[in-house]
């Protein structure tokens, strides 16, 4: 956005157009092996989904915001609505159509680690059509964000409908088309993300599979061993960002888990460090990240301290269960970055 903020250019606030689930959650001692069954400690049901994660993590940070979407007409859609009512956000241009609202089955163990399967429900009814409906909502943003829980055709038809900054975070991997990608300013991928965007860049069969085990050396957490694997991961991940930005993606977030995101765009390579903190629940910590960051962008801010704000509030989620109840609101005391930390995974380029 150069020029000056986006409100400069008639545009103001996030609009996210994306997926709304009730998350049925439940913790356990560990995951269970194929084939096993263990005993849970806790069921929940709480509001999630990306697209309402992302919405109600903006908004609680004080952002005007909208989201586009859809929800059925089960006994899930209020719960799943919950906390986008509490958080403010905009619901106008959320469909109520007939049928199941979507649903995440989060399986969360003591180390915080989830394994998640999502049922689309309404979801899969945002397609082109039904955003296309919103056209002048999604072009009156300072900043749209979309995700992979809707159908290709509803994310196309956001990203053909900004005017202001596109915000795509790509989490599931859609095949969506390229002009998508060369249009995301920034991309906010993980590292195996990274990896299949970049395969579906290069058009290569089975680059996926390869970058996805380089990439993903480092693992959910971002977690490594010796300060050579280290640099080696590091060095991984550079590649895959330099790749992503000579294909033609104007700015890349690269979230590497507790060691925080990779921030690259045409000026250079920046490593933003996340807080060192407990985590008790990583569910929706990737969605916070986003919604903060599409928060500070949306007032002006650059991409950088954007994400080192991000990096902040995701570490905040993951210190409390679920997603949405996790999510810090303005004025909320952040986990601080420790100048060790500062020092030792600062600039790189």
């Amino acid at each position: 956005m150069a020029g000056g903020p986006p409100a400069a250019h008639g545009r103001t606030g996030v609009v996210v157009v994306g997926s709304v689930n009730a998350d049925l959650l439940t913790t356990v001692e560990q995951h269970p092996r194929p084939g096993e069954t263990v005993l849970g400690r806790t069921l929940d049901v709480l509001p999630g989904g990306k697209g309402a994660n992302q919405a109600v993590a903006a908004a609680q940070l004080g952002a005007q915001t909208t989201l586009v979407g859809a929800v059925g007409t089960d006994q899930f859609a209020e719960p799943a609505l919950a906390g986008l009512r509490a958080a403010e956000v905009d619901l106008e241009a959320v469909a109520v159509v007939e049928g199941a609202t979507g649903v995440a089955q989060v399986t969360v163990s003591a180390d915080g680690e989830n394994a998640i399967v999502v049922i689309p429900g309404a979801n899969a009814s945002v397609d082109g059509a039904v955003v296309d409906a919103r056209a002048a909502v999604i072009a009156g943003a300072a900043v749209v964000v979309v995700q992979g829980e809707i159908p290709r055709t509803g994310i196309e038809a956001a990203a053909r409908h900004t005017s202001g900054r596109l915000v795509v975070n790509l989490a599931p991997v859609v095949d969506v088309d390229r002009e998508v990608l060369l249009a995301a300013d920034p991309l906010v991928v993980n590292e195996h993300e990274a990896a299949l965007v970049l395969a579906a860049l290069d058009g290569e069969s089975g680059i996926a599979e390869r970058d996805a085990g380089a990439t993903g050396a480092t693992g959910a957490t971002g977690a490594t061993g010796a300060d050579g694997e280290r640099q080696d991961a590091e060095d991984d991940e550079q590649r895959v960002v330099d790749a992503l930005l000579a294909h033609g993606v104007p700015s890349v977030v690269l979230t590497v888990g507790a060691r925080g995101a990779l921030v690259a765009d045409g000026s250079g390579t920046t490593r933003v460090p996340s807080p060192r903190v407990d985590a008790v629940d990583t569910t929706g910590a990737g969605d916070a990240f986003v919604g903060a960051l599409a928060h500070r962008l949306s007032e002006g801010e650059g991409l950088v301290e954007a994400a080192r704000l991000a990096a902040r509030v995701g570490a905040y989620a993951v210190r409390g269960s679920g997603a949405q109840p996790s999510y810090p609101w303005a004025g909320d005391a952040l986990p601080e970055v420790e100048d060790v930390d500062r020092s030792d995974r600062g600039a790189a380029s």
